[in-house]
Order: C-alpha cells, then sequence, then structure tokens
C-alpha cells in the first residue's frame, strides 16, 4: 500500500482488517505520521513498513521494535517497496510525489488499484505506455472512475456513446461568486457529503477535482473529451454514467463511501462484504441532477482546455492547481483566485512536451516554480 496514512489509505486498511485471512500485507508506504503507520503495521502484521520522511524513522522504528517488522525511509527505499514482488498495489500517493512509486508498481506487473488521479493527469503517456508494456490491470479507485468501470463491465465497450462523471457541487454548489470571493479554508473545507483530505476537499469546492477526472477518465477509458459529460448531483448516489448506443444507460449507485470502491478493486472480479450503509432509495426520495456552472467553477473549462490540448498541459494545470491550493489553506490566496492562478500559470509556460517521467517531474517542478512567482506578485 503505498499512502496509506492517508483518507484512502486508512480506508483500505480498515477493509484488509476486517478480512485477515484473504490477504496478507508485504508493505505499508506512510508519509510522515510514523504513530499511524506503526499501528497499521502491527494490525496488518506487514512485513516491512517505509515512511517516505527520513527524519521520522527513528520514530518509526521505535514504534516498532520487538515486532519483527522491518522498516525504512526515503525516497528510494519508497520506490524499493513499490517494486516488491505482490499481486496487488493500492497506488494511493497524492500529487506528484506519488508519481515515481506508481510508475514502479505499475513496471513490477499484477494489478494496481489507482487512487492517485496525476498518475494519468500529469503522467498519463508515460504511465499508460508501462501499463501497455507491463500487461498490468488498472483498477480505479476514484468512486467516480470505478463507478464507470463497473457500468461498462456488462457492456460492449465498443458500443459505449459516452459516459458521465456526476459531482457533488461541493460546499459552494449555490454560492454567487461574490460569495466565493469570500470563502475562508473553513468554508471551503466542510463538504457536505464527503470526508476527505484538505487538499481533495478544496478542489471539491473549485470542481477542479471533476477536471482532473475528466482527464483521467479520458485516459482510462480511452474516451474522446467531448464524450465526457458532468452532472451535478448533490446527493452523491449516482456516482457515473455509462450511455450506449442503444439508447440504454448504466449508473452505477451506492451510498457516499469511499470503502466501496476500494473494496471493489480490493476483491476484482469478486466481491467483498464491507459494512458501509445500505442505499434506501425509498428513504431519499428525490435525486437532483443539475449542469455545472462553467462561470462559478472555471476549473472545468482549464481542465478540458489542457486535455484537449495535450502534451504537458494537464501536467502545467495539477501542478500549478497545488500551489494554488496549498496558497489558499495558507491565506495568502484568495478561493476565486485559484482558478485564475492556475490559467495564469498555463498561459505563461505555454505547449511543452511530456513524454517521460524525468519531463513530466522537470514540469511540474517549473508550474511550481511559476505559479509561485504569480502568487508572490499578486500578493505583493
Amino acid at each position: 500500500m503505498l499512502g496509506s496514512t492517508g483518507s484512502v489509505g486508512c480506508s483500505t486498511v480498515d477493509l484488509l482488517a476486517a478480512n485477515p485471512a484473504r490477504f496478507r500485507v508485504r508493505v505499508l508506504v506512510g508519509g510522515r505520521n510514523a504513530a499511524l503507520l506503526a499501528e497499521q503495521a502491527r494490525l496488518l502484521q506487514a512485513e516491512l513498513a517505509v515512511i517516505a520522511e527520513p527524519a521520522m524513522h527513528a520514530a518509526l522504528d521505535a514504534a516498532l521494535a520487538g515486532t519483527g517488522i522491518q522498516t525504512a525511509s526515503g525516497d528510494a527505499a519508497v520506490l524499493q517497496a513499490a517494486s516488491l514482488s505482490v499481486d496487488w498495489t493500492m497506488a494511493a500517493i497524492t500529487g506528484a510525489a506519488g508519481l515515481p512509486s506508481t510508475l514502479a508498481a505499475i513496471k513490477r506487473g499484477g494489478a494496481v488499484a489507482l487512487a492517485n488521479k496525476e498518475a494519468l493527469v500529469c503522467a498519463g503517456e508515460v504511465m499508460l505506455r508501462a501499463v501497455c508494456d507491463a500487461g498490468v490491470t488498472l483498477l480505479p479507485v476514484d468512486s467516480e472512475h470505478n463507478a464507470i468501470f463497473q457500468a461498462m463491465a456488462e457492456g460492449n465497450r465498443d458500443a459505449v456513446e459516452r459516459i458521465v462523471l456526476t459531482a457533488s457541487g461541493g460546499p459552494f454548489r449555490l454560492s454567487t461568486i461574490e460569495e466565493m470571493g469570500r470563502a475562508t479554508p473553513e468554508a471551503a473545507l466542510r463538504h457536505p457529503i464527503w470526508s476527505m483530505g484538505a487538499k481533495i476537499s478544496i478542489d471539491s469546492a473549485t470542481m477542479m477535482n471533476k477536471g482532473l477526472e475528466i482527464i483521467e477518465a479520458a485516459r482510462l477509458f480511452a474516451m474522446d473529451e467531448r464524450d465526457i459529460g458532468v452532472l451535478v448531483h448533490p446527493q452523491s448516489v449516482i456516482h457515473g454514467l455509462v450511455h450506449f448506443r442503444d439508447g440504454s444507460v448504466l449508473a452505477q449507485m451506492g451510498a457516499p463511501d469511499m470503502r466501496v470502491p476500494i473494496a471493489h478493486a480490493l476483491a476484482w472480479p469478486g466481491r467483498l462484504a464491507t459494512a458501509s450503509p445500505r442505499l434506501d432509495l425509498a428513504a431519499l426520495g428525490t435525486l437532483e441532477f443539475h449542469a455545472p456552472d462553467p462561470v462559478r467553477f472555471p476549473a472545468l473549462r482549464l481542465a478540458r482546455d489542457a486535455l484537449r490540448a495535450g502534451g504537458g498541459a494537464p501536467t502545467i494545470l495539477s501542478a500549478a492547481n497545488e500551489v494554488a491550493v496549498e496558497a489558499f489553506l495558507g491565506r495568502r490566496l484568495g478561493f476565486t483566485a485559484i482558478a485564475a492562478l492556475v490559467e495564469a500559470v498555463l498561459e505563461r509556460l505555454g505547449p511543452q512536451a511530456a513524454d517521460s517521467l524525468d519531463a513530466v517531474l522537470d514540469l511540474d517542478a517549473s508550474a511550481r516554480r511559476a505559479a509561485h512567482q504569480i502568487a508572490a506578485a499578486k500578493a505583493a
């Protein structure tokens, strides 16, 4: 498990702990939280626990003393862990930081459950080439992409006309642009449906997460950007829809609980029992659907433009967005300025290539530098 101490990682740990006879855990990789990583390693009786931050290695080692669980730290150890021979890997290290380890897991082979959307957004060409070369099965973990994956499973892929990703609309679904301009990080983090980490919560509030998901879906399912729709669905019960050329539509439905798509990826092609809430449509009564507002949520347009531009544009988009979100959370940038900063970085850097991991990482670094410079100029 790459990213076991994050939100998706913790949900995966819960499912593994509930099924000890079915799974054996070789390695857990965490970021900085040594105490939680040690707790998870003991719970799952992992063979190896790796913490990305070298300064936390001593704390991890002390917490696991006497357990027989090996420990390691640093970028090289993370890559080595990702390359170990296993049947299944959860790739859940967020952001560009997760690219090298995700690529290492793909090159190793086996099934890779993909929760790091940046892998296909920032380095889609590189990742998909590696998937093809290694014969890897990519199992989407994002609830929307997992929904499309499930809905396509029973249909003829050649008969798919279009797909639709649903979005909750986030905490500002009904807010005016003026209200959004005054939004605080606390307000933006209060997602009405999902419990997620800070970065993805802000991405949901700007709808950049849906933009990134459009790019990911185009690459996962070999779909043209024009054939990928987005619907705002506040109840978050339908997670994705597949339209077929005969006029039929398959929708995957379920409670808004990340354990459901994670369990699907864990047990695929079978099913795994979970303690997730069961869907009661009679109790819900009504499901709402609305078209997204491109004026209040310009991030969707930016993502579609980046997908159409191709090359390194999605890499720049994702990197600039990470910097913008960090600046907003640090109160150095206004909420509506997040998308504006991303657009400014895209315009400054222009068309770029991204045909190798090194090129992707270099471009990611360039986009971050440009984003910091523009943000600093705006704050001055």
